[in-house]
């Protein structure tokens, strides 16, 4: 009798699933994963392997402020620098303006005050610098503590090393450099530690500790040591070193750079409120610092926004969370706390962990409770319970996905959604299908950030360890297939990207993702096709298949593999039977691969790309064994994109068990 062989389609979708038995998951969901490693289920079908990340920038975020020499003459194994608001670390590299050669620090003394320090390096200096002279870091331990990507001004912001700077994707200019109005000298002959000035042009706004600054004619760079205050635009400035020499009257006063000592990650919020797009940014320690790529100032009106650690625009004010309390500006006007104006302020029942805008409200997240506040203004400003039962444990997750909000709560990624009922919420877990990995996940001593793929639908979610390798670094991506549902949700891991901090906006109809981790650069996700240089290792396991009847014995014969390339991919498929059983002889791996000879738009040169061509999106593979319960595993390193869509496993039936 001749051998009948039957097909078994396979649609590959469903996801990352852990929470069903291995023979369960294999009867339900066969399209399913077992182990899914960075592949990102598609909103048009199949998995596809993820895109890379690039260099934003080739050029480095200066580590420590735009550092200078401090003081001419210098020579030999000790260097004298300025304008440092972190301390270097031994084992960085510098150059310096106009001197040859490249410096290794071997030593450090470090003036927080003064924003200074004294260098040890090797080897000896060249020749002498000029004062003042340029001291670039080629690297440098410091990290890059916040990101904001600016659509309207298309410009990256970059806070590390207690300044911020901006970047269209070349070099780093400084941001952080305050201006008090034209500030001169208020008479000659001024020795020491003090100097008197005039022309600050506002009150409120003053020179404050940590501020750096140079005066014409007189060498070195000087720090302010204690807050100014001004009245009718003079000011007695407390400062470090004693001026070198006393200067003439009615010289320029030059400021170089505000101090935004942090040391914890800096958060962002865009907001308009006089036809200017401006960026206000807190870091858990200084004043919150609102800035343009030409303007910058640090809010000095209220001290319960000092060490604030979020903030959001709503109703046209200026939300700032710092622990449990929130403290908000009159309407229209950052930095007016005046509650005469409309300014005010209320407590939350525990520390704040995020802040967002939601459908006319802002929900307010602690680790036990979500508050939600109504209103449009302090007249009308009421703060309502959500819940009492969960909260989000870090605020980094709180995203808007679809039209819902999902966070990390205790026990996974939480889904935040309206509901039918006016006022109510939904509040689900949307990690359901993988509770077992977020377990292992969630730890308390990593942080976590977030960035979702608008174009996608996609929330990503990555866990940062200072001690974890960029090649160990873990994260999920999670793909919402139906709006207001968190089961809709399906997941798959990557692993190679390592994110402290990151941003994502659209720019010109294109979508916009940059982060960081801890090294000197900023990256832009989904640029490339491997990790900056590293190949992507992508895994697709199916679960264990039983077919239709797991206690009868099926032979396997051919698996024809449908994909859609972006470009020439390759990798291996190995078939696994009867769960991996200990004495069950399992077939060895196949290589095979397809794609043709073509290129995608876009991505060609003239010339020598090959357009027009038909792509091979078909593979078959022939196979051998005989099996209860059958699972494919392909593996691929490096090449360009490409989506897996269907399996197609022929087989015969055998005898039953």
């Amino acid at each position: 009798m001749p051998i009948r062989w039957e097909t078994f389609p396979i649609e590959l979708t469903g996801g990352l699933v852990s929470n069903l038995s291995r023979l369960q998951q294999g009867l339900k969901m066969p399209g399913s994963a077992r182990v899914l490693q960075n592949f990102e289920p598609s909103n048009k079908g199949g998995y596809r392997r993820i895109n890379g990340f690039t260099k934003y920038s080739t050029s480095p975020v200066p580590p420590y402020g735009a550092v200078k020499t401090q003081g001419s003459g210098q020579t030999g194994t000790s260097l004298s620098v300025a304008n440092v608001h972190e301390t270097p670390g031994v084992g960085d590299t510098l150059t310096v303006a106009d001197v040859t050669g490249t410096y290794t620090v071997s030593g450090v003394t470090y003036s927080s005050t003064g924003k200074s320090a004294t260098l040890t390096i090797t080897p000896a200096l060249d020749s002498s610098p000029a004062d003042q002279a340029d001291v670039t870091f080629t690297s440098g331990q410091s990290r890059i503590e916040g990101l904001r990507y600016c659509p309207s001004c298309e410009t990256t912001y970059a806070y590390r090393g207690g300044s911020i700077w901006h970047s269209a994707g070349t070099v780093w200019s400084l941001v952080s450099v305050p201006a008090y109005g034209t500030v001169l000298t208020q008479g000659g002959s001024q020795t020491g530690t003090s100097l008197v000035v005039d022309g600050v042009s506002l009150d409120t706004y003053v020179p404050q500790a940590g501020d750096t600054f140079t005066v014409a004619g007189v060498e070195k760079v000087y720090t302010i040591t204690s807050n100014a205050t001004v009245s009718s635009g003079v000011s007695t400035l407390t400062i470090t070193p004693a001026l070198a020499s006393s200067p003439a009257d009615n010289v320029a006063i030059t400021f170089l750079s505000s101090s935004l000592p942090g040391g914890a990650k800096a958060r962002f919020n865009l907001f308009n409120f006089n036809g200017t797009p401006t960026t206000v940014m807190v870091n858990g320690v200084s004043n919150p610092a609102v800035f343009t790529k030409s303007s910058f100032k640090t809010l000095q009106g209220s001290s319960d926004v000092t060490g604030a650690s979020f903030v959001e625009n709503f109703k046209d004010h200026l939300f700032f969370a710092k622990d449990d309390k929130v403290t908000f500006t009159a309407p229209f006007e950052e930095d007016n706390f005046t509650p005469a104006d409309g300014a005010g302020s209320y407590r939350l029942p525990t520390d704040c962990t995020g802040l967002i805008v939601f459908r006319e409200q802002l929900i307010n997240f602690s680790q036990e409770s979500i508050r939600k506040l109504l209103g449009s203004s302090i007249a009308d400003f009421t703060l309502t319970a959500i819940t009492n039962d969960t909260g989000c444990i870090e605020g980094d997750t709180v995203q808007e996905v679809g039209g819902d909000i999902l966070y990390l709560a205790p026990d996974g990624v939480r889904f935040l959604g309206a509901t039918e009922r006016i006022g109510d919420f939904n509040l689900s877990i949307a990690s359901r299908q993988i509770q077992d990995e977020f377990r292992d996940f969630i730890s308390a001593n990593a942080s976590y950030e977030t960035v979702t793929i608008r174009g996608k639908n996609q929330y990503r979610i990555f866990k940062y360890s200072s001690s974890a390798t960029k090649s160990s670094s873990d994260s999920f991506i999670g793909t919402q297939f139906i709006d207001q549902n968190a089961q809709s949700i399906n997941w798959s891991s990557a692993k190679g990207i390592k994110v402290y901090r990151s941003s994502s906006s659209y720019t010109n109809d294109e979508e916009f993702v940059i982060f960081s981790n801890d090294d000197d650069y900023v990256y832009r996700m989904e640029s490339g096709n491997d990790f900056d240089g590293t190949p992507i290792e992508s895994f697709l396991y199916t679960p264990f298949m039983a077919i239709s009847d797991p206690t009868i014995r099926k032979t396997a014969y051919k698996v024809n593999t449908y994909f859609d390339p972006e470009g020439y991919m390759s990798g291996t498929l190995t078939l696994k039977y009867d769960f991996k059983k200990p004495g069950k002889i399992q077939p060895s791996s196949m290589t095979f691969s397809g794609g043709g000879s073509f290129t995608s738009y876009g991505s060609g040169t003239y010339g020598s790309g090959l357009y027009g061509g038909d792509p091979d999106t078909v593979t078959s593979s022939r196979v051998v064994g005989s099996f209860f319960t059958i699972s494919l595993q392909y593996e691929f390193e490096g090449g360009p994109p490409f989506v897996l869509d269907t399996a197609i496993l022929e087989y015969s039936t055998e005898g039953r068990k």
